[in-house]
């Protein structure tokens, strides 16, 4: 606001009226947003303060005043960081401190960042683990590890190679490989074939995944015929040990078995198998005949291409204790919400929203239960990239314009609190 010819609130109301009423800001706080923005007020810390959560990945907005009636305030925001597009690295990698105070507004891990590790303490870590679970198998009277979880441990390929997991765990049932070293696609696929009984490989969060692994996957699949997860999706050969995992039956505690035992998914009642890229839902394990007390099903994620809608929904219909179900809409199963519901009138909840109320207002889409997507990274990455990575969940951007310039280059910025809040209305 420019103050030098701004001086009072009726010229304020004047010249930013449109902007005010879009905004919505009700008139009663327009004496009380000229007075802040005249003054350079900024008080919300006052009122309010922010909480890391979801274990660190993210922030909210807590109100730590006592009380705070409706339309009673308004709190200004400042940009934390203004930039155009093409200087935001180079600022990053440049300015001092920068990167560390955008690092910590996004909640992005700073200490992981960029580091060498040491191989001697990798090896180490890594030998002492694969110990570790050989002699916890044991003292449990059971001489076979069937889970082993080789996570963030600085693991390059020829220590993966030293180890020898298949020789040490021909059983094995489930491998996660996440968060390490691991890049050349020769090495790490030969070893993974050797193993004959696996249902699950996690190699998430490793350079090897930066490349083209479609060669790598095919033949992973060829020398793995059992897998059914590979890095979090499931393969086309999913069956009772994927849908077990998804359904809380299966994990390290219980791994299961090489060989599938009668009925095992008779007791879930709760699926989600949201986000897990199926393209063929229709198989012997996904039934009602296989899960006859499935009540909450989530297939938020997948395509689901290969099912004509007539047939997924003929396959749903099947589950008789079916009162919840979580979809894509538009998605695999129609376009409305409103049709769904038509096909399945013993639902009470879809996508989270009661089904009455869903039919009363008419809605046709509903995606209440949507989650943001967190970026992710791997050890590799300097703490530039991981910002640069994280910066679109917060950033918002204007165009500068003169009468010469209409169009001139977008300037991008990031709040410091993120929102504008009006009132006890929250982020």
């Amino acid at each position: 606001m420019g103050g030098d010819r701004i001086r009072t609130l009726e010229e304020f109301v004047k010249v930013h009226g449109v902007l005010l009423a879009a905004s919505g800001v009700p008139e009663s706080l327009h004496g009380q947003l000229f007075h802040k923005l005249s003054t350079e007020t900024f008080d919300g810390g006052d009122f309010f303060e922010i909480e890391p959560c979801e274990e660190g990945r993210q922030r909210r907005l807590l109100l730590t005043s006592d009380f705070m009636p409706k339309d009673s305030h308004v709190f200004l925001s400042d940009h934390a960081w203004t930039f155009r597009l093409s200087d935001a690295r180079k600022q990053l990698e440049q300015v001092p401190g920068l990167v560390e105070r955008m690092a910590s507004l996004m909640c992005v891990d700073i200490d992981s960042a960029g580091g060498a590790s040491d191989v001697n303490v990798a090896k180490f870590n890594a030998v002492e683990f694969v110990e570790t679970e050989i002699r916890n198998a044991k003292d449990k009277g059971d001489d076979t590890v069937r889970w082993l979880e080789l996570e963030d441990l600085h693991m390059d390929d020829a220590l993966l190679l030293s180890l020898d997991l298949p020789s040490k765990f021909p059983n094995l049932l489930a491998l996660s490989l996440c968060g390490n070293k691991l890049e050349n696609v020769e090495t790490v696929t030969q070893e993974i074939v050797k193993f004959k009984h696996l249902k699950a490989l996690w190699l998430n969060n490793n350079p090897i995944l930066l490349k083209n692994d479609d060669h790598m996957a095919d033949t992973i699949f060829q020398g793995c015929q059992s897998l059914e997860i590979y890095n979090s999706c499931f393969t086309c050969n999913f069956g009772e040990w994927a849908l077990g995992f998804c359904g809380g039956i299966y994990d390290k505690d219980n791994p299961g078995f090489f060989h599938e035992t009668d009925h095992p998914l008779r007791g879930v009642t709760l699926l989600d198998l949201s986000n897990r890229s199926i393209h063929n839902l229709i198989n012997k394990a996904f039934s009602p005949a296989e899960m006859p007390s499935l009540s909450h099903l989530n297939l938020r994620g997948n395509r689901l291409e290969q099912n004509p809608v007539g047939e997924l929904l003929e396959l749903l219909k099947g589950f008789s204790c079916l009162n919840a179900l979580e979809v894509d809409i538009p998605g695999p199963l129609g376009e409305s919400a409103l049709e769904i519901l038509e096909s399945f009138p013993n639902l009470s909840l879809l996508n989270g929203v009661n089904a009455s109320k869903i039919l009363e207002s008419g809605n046709h889409v509903i995606d209440s239960m949507l989650q943001p997507r967190l970026p992710e990274w791997t050890s590799e990455e300097t703490l530039a990239d991981r910002v640069v990575n994280a910066m679109w969940l917060y950033l918002m951007n204007y165009r500068l314009a003169d009468e010469e310039k209409i169009d001139e280059t977008s300037v991008w910025y990031m709040f410091e609190l993120y929102c504008f809040i009006i009132g006890a209305s929250s982020c």
